[in-house]
Parts: C-alpha cells; sequence; structure tokens
C-alpha cells in the first residue's frame, strides 16, 4: 500500500519557506505521495446566513496546478495527486494542457483525481453549468485522455469540438491517471467503467465493503479486471487518534486498498512547524517507517 499525506491546505498559511519545507519533509519522511484538495472560489457568508458547506470565502485554498508545479521543482520522488480537481468547472482543454505541462515537469509523477464537486457558488462565479456537471465529466475525461495521445485530434461530442486541435508538449504518462471521487451510485458506476481508481473517506466497515463490492461489480461489467481500479482511502487525524492511524490502515488494507493518505486538517495544529512534526511523527508509526 502506498501511503500519502494531504496538504494542509486550510491551515499551513501562505509563507513560500513553510510551504516548501512542509513538500521536502514529505518527500523525506518517506510518503509516496501528496495530496492536494481543490477549490477555486469560496461562498460570502454576509448573503448567506444559512450557509452549511464545509468552506466559505474565508477558507484559504492555493490553486492546485501552480501548488504543484512549485513543488515540481522542490521534490524529486514523490507523486503529486489532486484529490480531487472539480473538473466540470473548469475548461477541458485547459486542464489538459496544465495536466500535461505538470506531468512533463514532474517526471511523469502526476496523477490527476477529478470530480463534480458540491458549490454551486463556485461553478456560478466559474460560468458554468452546476446542473450538468456529472455527464459533462464523462465527456471531460474522454477529451482529455484523446489530447493525451495525440497531437492533434479530431473530437466531436455535446458539449465539446475539438477540429484537428492538440496540446503540445505531450505528457510522459499516456495517458495521465484518472481517478475519481464520489460515493453516489451513478459516480460508482462510473469509476467502474472509466476510472483508474477511486477516493472513499470513510471508516474501513461493513459499508465500506459493501461499496467496493459494488464497485467491482461495475468493473467487471464493463470488460475489465476486477483490480483494475486502484483504492485510496483517508485517515483523517481529526477523527483517528496518532496511536490508532497503523491499525486504521491495516483495515483498508483488508479491503483492497491501494493508497492510503493522511489529513492533518483539523487536528489542532496551530502552526506550520506543527504540521511539519506532525508529518515525521505519524510516518513513523505506519508500516514501513
Amino acid at each position: 500500500m502506498r501511503i500519502g499525506a494531504i496538504f494542509p491546505q486550510t491551515e499551513i498559511g501562505n509563507d513560500p519557506v513553510a510551504i516548501r519545507d512542509w513538500a521536502q519533509t514529505a518527500e523525506g519522511a518517506g510518503y509516496d505521495h501528496i495530496l492536494v484538495f481543490d477549490h477555486v472560489l469560496g461562498a460570502g457568508l454576509s448573503t448567506r446566513p444559512d450557509w452549511r458547506g464545509p468552506y466559505n470565502s474565508a477558507t484559504p485554498f492555493h490553486e492546485v496546478f501552480v501548488l504543484y508545479g512549485f513543488f515540481a521543482a522542490l521534490t524529486s520522488r514523490v507523486e503529486l495527486v489532486t484529490g480531487v480537481v472539480i473538473l466540470p468547472q473548469r475548461q477541458t482543454a485547459l486542464v489538459a494542457k496544465q495536466a500535461a505541462s505538470l506531468d512533463l515537469l514532474s517526471g511523469g509523477r502526476f496523477r490527476l483525481g477529478v470530480g463534480v464537486g458540491w458549490n454551486a457558488v463556485e461553478y456560478e462565479g466559474l460560468n458554468e453549468n452546476f446542473r450538468d456537471r456529472g455527464a459533462r465529466i464523462e465527456e471531460q475525461i474522454a477529451v482529455m485522455r484523446a489530447l493525451w495521445e495525440e497531437h492533434a485530434i479530431d473530437f466531436k461530442g455535446r458539449w465539446h469540438t475539438l477540429d484537428n486541435a492538440g496540446i503540445n508538449p505531450l505528457p510522459v504518462q499516456r495517458p495521465i491517471p484518472i481517478w475519481i471521487g464520489g460515493t453516489a451510485e451513478p459516480v460508482l458506476e462510473r469509476i467502474g467503467r472509466i476510472g483508474d481508481g477511486w477516493f472513499p473517506d470513510r471508516p474501513a466497515d461493513d459499508e465500506a465493503r459493501a461499496t467496493i463490492e459494488r464497485l467491482r461489480g461495475y468493473t467487471e461489467r464493463a470488460g475489465r479486471a476486477p483490480d483494475a481500479v486502484g483504492i485510496e482511502s483517508r485517515i483523517n487525524l481529526s477523527r483517528v487518534r496518532e496511536a490508532d492511524a497503523a491499525a486504521y490502515l491495516e483495515g483498508w488494507r483488508g479491503l483492497g486498498a491501494t493508497h492510503i493518505s493522511v489529513n492533518f486538517m483539523g487536528a489542532g495544529f496551530k502552526t506550520p512547524q506543527d504540521h511539519i512534526d506532525a508529518l515525521r511523527r505519524v510516518r513513523e508509526l505506519l508500516p514501513g517507517a
């Protein structure tokens, strides 16, 4: 099982030196990958007194592709993962170009996690349709994979038309792995049919086991090997004690997970140095340290 660290987007602050030190510590401590969350816009609360979303306009988020361009130059081994880019609120060809450039500049260390998101305010501000995001993401994935494979493509779909057009340079990985987040049944079916991996976020319990069985069923029905889809769960230190992290990991290993990431946000760390110290401390508790 490959072990990752989730970049503490909402708590690390804006000091480039602290961000550099965090990324290099994650690599040096032996994490296999770094995972970042994505939000472009946050909803202001002054006109939304009943807002229930987990983030708002006061919550800081570094832009994922810019951040990973920075990390690509600062690291040499660790994989760079988005978990997840909210793909339908972004222009497809531009994301394909950004991902290809990042994959090239990092030496093939990029894994693109995508999802449909939940924040209609963000979609509105980016001039994209919130209501058809599930249908559009499938066509977006097809467009990106085609662009990563050939220097120029022809594509005619419901939302995309490319007439002998392409991106240059192409990525190292052709295609870049695409993992998908979400737990709704149509999302699981989509992952089984076209995804390279899935990001669940729950304990390794009977419900998780049943969900994985359904996912494997969708994968087989699509004519793929049942283990063709990787699984990356998450250890949230806001809910799991550091001392219990290894046991939590083993629970997911028992369900067939291929990856797991540690989320340090919400665990009471107050400074970048607190986060850096926790990186080292937790990695030593996990198998393979």
